[in-house]
Formats: structure tokens, sequence, C-alpha cells
């Protein structure tokens, strides 16, 4: 069945591939064969993320689960429940702690990866949820939807930072702080757009007009306009 979503582990030798029938694939690239087939998903596999250790790995599918693999034990370790919908995005803290998904019912959940439970559940978007990031250094997440509104959450209270960032057209498809943490970016399929918080404003738009986004990356520094200005 088709590939749905890749994710290379932190040494760049060995990518996952969930596809469309939900079955894992670990690949090595050293060699150019798989290394490693996982079977557990009853429907596709829409995202996986490594563990920013390497040994771990995450899936979340159609089924509305999100499992974690244990690279060492060769199987899925833990098995998280509740979603409304799809799971659609995936991200660890950098502490690899906590797990973050998203899925096509709005909400965004935070599971402890140690207690292997919910920590806490933001009902946040009035459409499904497009896009998830975290602050390198702070306690600080953005979350992104359909709903065209981007989301700020201080991650010591769980509580909203400021209002919703409001996005035009079909809002933002992916969004990605700066590596020195000092802006957020959205991309969305008309725009690129960079804001600041305390307060939420923007500091940077272009119009791009790309026909379709699935991914964009940021490399080098900062972006436009302070985080704390």
């Amino acid at each position: 069945s088709s590939v749905e979503s890749v994710s290379f582990d932190c040494s760049e030798r060995t990518v996952v591939a969930g596809s469309a029938g939900g079955t894992l694939k670990m690949w090595d690239l050293e060699h150019g064969r798989v290394a490693r087939t996982l079977t557990g998903h009853r429907s596709s596999a829409i995202t996986v993320e490594w563990h920013p250790y390497g040994e771990f790995f995450a899936s979340g599918s159609a089924d509305t689960y999100l499992k974690v693999w244990d690279m060492r034990q060769r199987a899925c370790i833990q098995t998280y429940r509740g979603h409304a919908g799809a799971v659609r995005n995936l991200l660890f803290s950098p502490d690899g702690r906590w797990v973050v998904s998203g899925c096509d019912g709005g909400e965004v959940r935070l599971w402890d990866l140690t207690a292997g439970k919910l920590l806490t559940e933001l009902c946040t978007h009035a459409g499904a949820v497009s896009a998830l990031a975290i602050h390198p250094t702070e306690f600080l997440m953005a979350t992104a939807a359909a709903d065209r509104t981007v989301r700020l959450w201080d991650l010591e209270t769980f509580s909203p930072v400021g209002a919703a960032l409001p996005e035009p057209g079909g809002g933002s498809r992916r969004v990605a702080f700066t590596p020195d943490g000092s802006a957020l970016l959205s991309a969305g399929e008309e725009s690129l757009r960079g804001w600041g918080w305390e307060p939420a404003r923007c500091h940077l738009h272009s119009e791009t007009r790309w026909s379709r986004l699935s991914d964009f990356c940021i490399v080098g520094g900062g972006g436009g306009g302070g985080g704390g200005g």
C-alpha cells in the first residue's frame, strides 16, 4: 500500500515509513533494505515521529490511536486512546518526556511517557489540527488547524497565551519556531507569516502562492521580530 508518512532517526541511518494499510516499515539506509516490519494499526499510519534519543518512535493513525514503539524490544510498548478523530500530527517534547498528538477532532493531547497516561487535553480548535511546534528553550507550544487559527500555549500552566492568531485563506499547514526561538513561522498555501508573542502579533507577511505545501524546514538563526517584543 502507499506510503503515508516518513521520519528519519537522529543518526539518519534509519527511516520509518507508515503505510495506508497501517503497516510500519523500518529501512536500513546503509544497506538499502527493510530492517523490520511492525503491525498494530488497523488503518492508515498518517504520521510517524522519532523520539529525540532515538530508541523509540511514535505513530498516529486514522484508527484514532497513538502508539509508541521500542526498537530494542521490536514491539509497541504503549497505546494511547481517546482521540475523537484520526491522529494526524505527533511531536515529542525536546526533553523526551512527553509526546503531543493532534487529531481531526480539533483537540491536542499531551501524554506522559514515563507514567504512560494522559497528562492534559487542550480542546483547541474548531477544525482538524494541521501542525504542532514546541519552542526550543521555553515552555511554549504552537498549534495550527483547519479553523484558520494559530494558537500559542503555556506548557507550564497548559493555558493559552493570548488570543488565537487569525490566518487568511486556507490557514496554516505547518508551523515552526526558529532555532533560536525568537519567532514562530506559519506557512500555508497562500502565505508565510512570522509571529512574535507577548503580545502576539504578526511581524512578517509574504505572499507565496504555493500550489501545495506538505512541509517546511527552518535553517539558521532568528526570524523577523522578537519573541518577547
